[in-house]
């Protein structure tokens, strides 16, 4: 067991002009035991970058995922996710068995059968989308006018959120995954989100529909606050996470035409764009061994996802993209108890929007230079700000 630490590294290693994931990686893995960072609110948190130890870090009794526990790191309020106790429902910050009570009731919901089903409502979401930005011209910002709204357009759809507050989603959810968001501007956001959404459980209660809310609230295993914490999360989560991955697939398939239509595209970009990298926060809440180095309880764990998914020993050449590997081990959707429920539906999402995106705009390209890009360095997640194309 290592017990000999190595200087502090900066805690965001993610950077303009740099590759992603970051180099760093690849050198942490390599090294014995783990390497801690600094925290820019104070405090330090160990790394975890090899594929193993982040598989162990996220199924670890010994590790809490609840943000109330002493030494839960904390890269800045927007870094991290709210606790339990702050929005009630938000049950990714939650340990087992509180969190399994919430599992249990939204399993039904992102059923592999029940996800096969939405594909035609998908489909026609993803149709409608491209009508109008075809409509607009030979030019458009894929990841406003086609990214961004598509998941948006579903996960509401899915909620039973009425199609015309789809912009007032999409503005308040970028807020909170914006690392520079103030405090004051995030608790805002998160204020405007529920409030809306204890509003719209009052008239499902009254009036229900064929949507996800109703089918909580007519369940009656949550109480009205929870299902408002449940839904602002799905929101969030269905939202910006399949955005960035729908836009920078998008791009990586201009640059690779021979994989378009291919099946195994969805799990090679989910592998290699690991978009939700530094998201699975972490704190130990007894000592506990990872990847040879002893961590004492109350000392903060980030397992990082990109650092797995290039994991060499677990991934040959994992800087290339090349849908013919198998990436079915990758832990984009993370690992575990807390492995993403939506996970389905963001894979049926992602394969209907490169198909018909190809289908419909066979002569896409990309209008600015790879390098004048403008990727998310400042955000919670990876991805675009803006993918301007033409065709």
């Amino acid at each position: 067991m290592s017990s000999v630490e190595q200087p502090l590294v900066p805690f965001m290693l993610r950077r303009p002009g740099q590759p992603f994931p970051p180099n760093e990686y690849a050198q942490f893995r390599k090294l014995d035991g783990l390497v801690k960072a600094s925290l820019p609110t104070g405090g330090s948190v160990w790394l975890v970058t090899r594929h193993e130890d982040v598989r162990k870090v996220l199924t670890e009794p010994k590790i809490s995922s609840n943000p109330s526990r002493e030494g839960f790191p904390r890269p800045g309020r927007t870094g991290g996710a709210p606790s339990a106790h702050e929005v009630p429902g938000w049950f990714v910050s939650l340990d087992p068995p509180e969190h399994t009570r919430f599992r249990k009731a939204l399993i039904p919901e992102f059923t592999v059968r029940r996800i096969k089903e939405m594909r035609e409502a998908v489909e026609s979401i993803v149709d409608g989308v491209l009508d109008r930005m075809l409509a607009k011209g030979n030019s458009a910002d894929l990841v406003a006018d086609f990214a961004l709204p598509v998941p948006s357009l579903v996960i509401s759809s899915l909620l039973g959120v009425p199609k015309v507050d789809r912009d007032f989603f999409e503005s308040k959810t970028q807020i909170l995954v914006t690392i520079s968001s103030s405090d004051e501007e995030r608790d805002d956001a998160s204020q405007q989100i529920l409030r809306y959404l204890n509003r719209l459980i009052s008239l499902r209660t009254k009036r229900p529909g064929d949507d996800l809310i109703s089918r909580l609230v007519s369940a009656g295993t949550l109480d009205p606050a929870e299902i408002s914490g449940v839904a602002m999360l799905l929101l969030i989560a269905g939202h910006e996470t399949t955005a960035n991955n729908i836009a920078l697939g998008a791009m990586t398939l201009i640059d690779n035409p021979q994989w378009i239509g291919d099946e195994r595209v969805v799990e090679e970009l989910l592998r290699y764009y690991s978009v939700a990298d530094m998201v699975a926060l972490r704190v130990a809440v007894e000592d506990v061994e990872i990847g040879g180095q002893l961590i004492r309880a109350g000392e903060g764990i980030v397992p990082l996802v990109a650092g797995a998914n290039h994991d060499e020993t677990m991934f040959e050449r994992p800087g290339e993209f090349d849908p013919g590997r198998s990436a079915q081990h990758h832990v984009a959707f993370g690992y575990g108890v807390h492995q993403c429920l939506g996970q389905n539906l963001v894979r049926v999402e992602m394969d209907v929007a490169y198909r018909k995106l190809f289908e419909r705009v066979p002569a896409l390209k990309v209008a600015e230079a790879p390098e004048g890009l403008p990727y998310k360095y400042d955000g919670v997640l990876f991805g675009l700000h803006a993918l301007p194309v033409c065709w």
